[in-house]
């Protein structure tokens, strides 16, 4: 069964709205995949600009920039 592509971005921007910022960044920690975490910054750039948008949006580009670099080790 597919998952929809956005719902994981969704559910995270659906945080923001409602003004729960620690709870979306700490989901924003546990992304799973960075497409997921891109289409949720999409979205974001939708939003007005705040000092609270301004340190989500930092939040997504540097997990962003973790998820989309190569692992130099895996665990088995």
């Amino acid at each position: 069964m597919a998952r929809a592509k956005s719902e994981w971005a969704a559910k995270v921007l659906a945080l923001v709205k409602a003004g729960n910022v620690p709870a979306a960044i700490a989901q924003i920690k546990v992304a799973p995949t960075v497409g997921d975490v891109e289409h949720l910054q999409a979205l974001l750039a939708a939003l007005p600009a705040s000092a609270a948008m301004k340190q989500l949006h930092q939040v997504v580009e540097e997990e962003r920039a973790l998820l989309a670099a190569p692992r130099l080790h895996r665990s088995p």
